[in-house]
């Protein structure tokens, strides 16, 4: 009975879904890294080590890291600012303003790299305002954020938009009725339904800003041990045909960020569960 009431409460065609999904999921991932990982058998642990740890590898990770990290906070709280006008008001040109979003998606980051460079360089039209300020931004490290920022900010906005357009009105008035006020009333009564699709949003924000390549090379400099990101130290490997070199740089990068993106999906979760 056990038996048959379990087969009856699976959704029709689970079989066949389930072992798509596996399918696709082994093909599009878990085949590529594991080729990563069978391309590492040729590199001895003291081999492996000295490569991971090398100075200007762990400069790299500092700087993708960090830059990352900031990007995403930045963007977490720009991403709910922004959704929260499309959904919450309305003005002139609001749809075009809501198709903006999307606009990293479909631009080649590489024409945001040099669009933003060209922008923000010394001779820019930001960067020749900022420079009689001593105030630097392509080449640095500001620089980067901000790219990162640009290719991020369609992940913070399109996972609280949804939130935010189902969320009633009718627990905000009640809130108001009590006489809670406008910062109250969202940190008591809406932040709580928020942190979740905002650790979803900076989680993908963060990990796209890890890995982002395009948009970031040309508003770096490349400045070993100042401003080289590493998945250009892992390119330039293999440019020098130095593949054992660039497998180990991204295993190692794969490693610290999957912990990271484990961190935060944890702690995701455990916000879900004391939400309820």
């Amino acid at each position: 009975m056990n038996t048959q009431a379990s087969q009856r409460r699976l959704l029709p065609g689970f079989g066949l879904t389930m072992g798509y999904t596996v399918f696709y999921l082994s093909l599009i991932v878990l085949v590529p890294l594991s080729a990563l990982l069978l391309n590492s058998t040729g590199l001895t642990w003291a081999k492996f080590w000295d490569v991971a740890t090398d100075p200007r590898v762990v400069a790299s990770y500092r700087v993708s890291l960090t830059t990352a990290a900031a990007a995403a906070v930045a963007n977490t709280g720009f991403g709910l600012l922004i959704a929260w006008v499309l959904v919450r008001y309305e003005f002139p040109g609001k749809r075009i303003f809501d198709a903006m979003i999307d606009l990293p998606f479909a631009l080649p980051t590489a024409v945001a790299g040099v669009a933003l460079t060209a922008i923000y360089s010394q001779h820019g039209w930001i960067g020749s305002l900022l420079e009689p300020l001593g105030i630097k931004i392509a080449f640095t490290t500001v620089g980067i954020t901000i790219a990162l920022m640009f290719i991020g900010i369609p992940f913070v906005v399109r996972t609280v938009q949804p939130v935010l357009q189902d969320l009633e009105a009718d627990v905000e008035e009640a809130a108001a009725t009590l006489g809670a006020g406008r910062w109250r009333t969202f940190r008591s009564v809406l932040l709580p339904y928020l942190i979740p699709p905002l650790l979803t949003g900076f989680a993908l924000a963060f990990s796209r800003g890890i890995g982002e390549y395009g948009s970031v090379i040309f508003i770096s400099g490349n400045m070993p041990m100042r401003t080289e990101i590493a998945p250009l130290l892992i390119m330039s490997k293999l440019e020098q045909y130095d593949y054992a070199g660039a497998v180990a740089v991204a295993i190692m990068l794969l490693l610290i960020s999957f912990v990271l993106l484990l961190v935060i999906n944890s702690l995701q979760k455990w916000m879900r569960r004391t939400s309820r």
